[in-house]
């Protein structure tokens, strides 16, 4: 499961209890009007009659009769609340809760639903985060304000430049502070620009002999208790004609994002980097119930000059939403520069759409030591889908991702792009 900069491993015992857990919170959902609107979507789905869900589910083992529907504008915020138990890395288990709290900023026909997510993570060996993200859309949906603040006391490991050997990482500990922030304006139908603010603050970088900078070979942000901080202003483009973001449908996504961090702003040294991430989903449907769909991923992520500090370096895993990479370890693989690929087919098992399935496929080159790419590191999997919600077609997925070195499940709410 990733949360937030963290991904969380479930070992294979956890996930029956995992998934019995999250049926009986779905008693909580089957009274709430609506509760499906803690998720951000841009529709969703129109005639549900022939879809069943967990909350449908959860209604018929516990005999709950639905509430009268409240009129349109009467519930002002929806809440949704998840405690899991995960592996972390670095080692030992975590308690995570996720709280999530949706609203309206303007009139809904016109208006997405906005969105906000904590979910903070905790353990008894001095490990926790404080991740808060939030998508605000304006009335009309003309303006988007995106945010993403964390607070991360955490070890992780690290393989060095490039491709690595397995066998051979190297524990870090670090605490680590985000505040991004950005603004964007629709501009034409389906397309929106603006502007951004990004701080990263990695404090007292730490890792056992022979240290981080002669492990990796790298000079910036590898001192043994060096503090590392960036920021920067980035410019942002987003081309969206999904018609649901959570389970996207036939549709398009591009993600263009140029960051600049210069030492006036108090970054520690100057650097730029670009994000350019694009999606496209086919629809392969004779049922137009009925999930049957291909779905294809692909980001560049890449500095532009030689002084990125070592943990702002692209990094598998790292993405904005930390999904890619499922049956790669997070940070396996990072470098100055990163190409990410993966397409996965999505197909309902069931008629109604309780149950589904997917199989995936990826793959991750990063720069080596000279600046080049050189290898290609496959990784391939497949993943049950039970509907969570009908009415925002939201979906619980469990992965399991295989690659070499390493195999392990994760557990998402939603789809991983």
């Amino acid at each position: 499961m990733c949360i937030n900069g963290a991904r969380f491993v479930y070992p294979q015992y956890m996930i029956k209890h995992t998934l019995f857990f999250i049926l009986l919170l779905t008693t909580i959902g089957a009274n709430a009007q609506n509760a499906n609107n803690a998720i951000s979507t841009n529709n969703v789905v129109g005639d549900t009659a022939v879809k069943k869900d967990l909350i449908d589910i959860a209604k018929t083992l516990f005999n709950i009769k639905s509430r009268p529907r409240t009129k349109p504008g009467e519930k002002k915020v929806f809440f949704s609340l998840l405690p899991i138990g995960g592996n972390v890395p670095g080692g030992g288990r975590a308690l995570i809760t996720s709280t999530s709290a949706g609203f309206y900023l303007g009139d809904r026909k016109t208006t997405y639903i906005s969105n906000v997510t904590f979910t903070p993570y905790w353990n008894l060996k001095s490990r926790f985060g404080l991740p808060l993200r939030s998508n605000l859309w304006l009335n009309g949906s003309d303006w988007v304000i995106q945010g993403d603040t964390r607070f991360l006391f955490y070890p992780q490991s690290t393989w060095g430049i490039g491709s690595g050997k397995e066998e051979n990482s190297m524990l870090v500990n670090y605490k680590y502070i985000r505040f991004y922030q950005s603004a964007l304006r629709r501009i034409k139908p389906y397309l929106y620009a603006g502007l951004g603010y990004n701080l990263d603050y990695f404090i007292n970088v730490r890792t056992d002999a022979p240290g981080l900078a002669a492990f990796s070979g790298y000079k910036t942000g590898t001192g043994d208790g060096e503090n590392s901080f960036s920021s920067g202003i980035s410019a942002n483009l987003i081309y969206d004609t999904r018609n649901n973001a959570i389970n996207p449908l036939p549709g398009s996504y591009l993600n263009v994002s140029i960051r600049n961090n210069p030492s006036f702003l108090g970054s520690k040294t100057s650097w730029q980097s670009v994000y350019v991430d694009a999606r496209k989903y086919i629809s392969l449907n004779t049922k137009p119930h009925q999930q049957n769909t291909l779905a294809f991923w692909t980001y560049l992520w890449t500095g532009l000059n030689n002084d990125i500090p070592y943990l702002n370096l692209p990094s598998i895993g790292w993405d904005p939403n930390n999904k890619s990479g499922r049956g790669i370890d997070q940070n396996r693989y990072r470098g100055k520069g990163l190409v990410y690929l993966e397409a996965e087919y999505r197909r309902d098992i069931t008629d109604d759409g309780l149950f589904g399935f997917v199989v995936f496929a990826n793959a991750t080159s990063v720069t080596e030591q000279d600046n080049k790419f050189k290898r290609l590191h496959p990784a391939i999997g497949t993943g049950l889908r039970v509907k969570f919600n009908k009415a925002s077609n939201t979906n619980i997925g469990v992965d399991y991702g295989v690659s070499k070195g390493y195999k392990g499940f994760t557990i998402n709410l939603g789809e991983a792009f």
